[in-house]
């Protein structure tokens, strides 16, 4: 299959490649900066013009800026709703004159979709909440939706916190951790939905080639947690304590808004891809954390 990627050389992105690649798929990702994503992805054709783009038959799209780098100013939440929504649009209008459009596009979302939640388990047909990261992802998700009307077959993924062992929240969390200084977000009552990257790529290529799947799936692992669990998981695995917690004035004092989404959380089911078949090679987070930092 010839598949078109965005988000091609970020921490997911350049593990599917490399799934996709094993496979037999051949790959072209669509980049801002092809001069330094090329030797990122050997043997993917990388490409700054859409036009460049020939014979495609499936899209994953995986643009977009990182949500909680850095506060949210008027500017930030622009730039970060053009990286998802103004790269889905780009997609939609590349697609709309072709003769032979793509049959699927796989497109990124968020649990964030579903806003701050309680302890309610959360499956697909959740409603969506009403911040700044739920509407931003109900709105991706709309525009995605609209390639529907062009003959596509559409599935939003709404992922969670993906761990692996390059990048990611683990990057961030584990030399604290390993320092003995780690510890909850907050109070730790908050639910985190996460998902090992294997399992979110292995997921991806399954809804790929799944030709009767379709609508919204929830990216994350079938067992979410909450935080301090997490955290004390987390030290059980690097064998160092979790007892230091990250008070929530500190975030926001550091990040304004957007400590909210540390804060709060989901607790995600991700029911849709359990009942149509999907298995889950890390559905334990002990386990999951294992293999990533061991």
């Amino acid at each position: 299959m010839r598949i078109l990627i965005t988000g091609g050389s970020g921490f997911i992105g350049q593990a599917l490649c490399a799934q996709l690649q094993r496979v037999g798929h051949r790959l072209t990702v669509w980049s801002r900066h092809p001069r330094q994503t090329a030797p990122r992805l050997p043997g993917v054709h990388v490409i700054e013009d859409l036009a460049e783009a020939n014979e495609i038959e499936a899209v994953v799209n995986l643009a977009g800026a990182p949500i909680v780098a850095r506060r949210w100013s008027a500017r930030r939440k622009q730039e970060i709703r053009d990286s998802r929504i103004g790269t889905t649009e780009k997609l939609l209008r590349w697609m709309t004159p072709q003769l032979r459009r793509p049959h699927v596009l796989i497109s990124g979302s968020a649990v964030g979709y579903y806003g701050p939640r309680d302890d309610t388990p959360l499956d697909e047909s959740a409603p969506a909440g009403d911040d700044f990261a739920a509407q931003l992802c109900r709105d991706w998700e709309h525009e995605a939706m609209e390639a529907e009307a062009l003959g596509l077959r559409v599935c939003r993924l709404r992922t969670g916190v993906v761990l692996g062992p390059d990048g990611g929240a683990l990057q961030k969390m584990r030399l604290p951790f390993q320092l003995g200084l780690g510890g909850p977000i907050g109070d730790g009552r908050q639910w985190l939905s996460w998902i090992h990257r294997e399992d979110l790529v292995a997921m991806i290529q399954w809804l790929l080639e799944q030709d009767s799947a379709g609508g919204a799936y929830n990216g994350t692992a079938p067992e979410p947690v909450p935080q301090r669990e997490f955290a004390r998981t987390l030290g059980r695995v690097l064998h160092r304590p979790a007892l230091l917690p990250t008070p929530a004035f500190a975030l926001r004092l550091a990040l304004g808004e957007a400590a909210t989404m540390l804060l709060t959380g989901q607790r995600v089911l991700p029911v849709h891809a359990m009942a149509e078949g999907f298995d889950f090679r890390y559905p334990n987070l002990q386990g999951a954390l294992q293999e990533v930092l061991t």
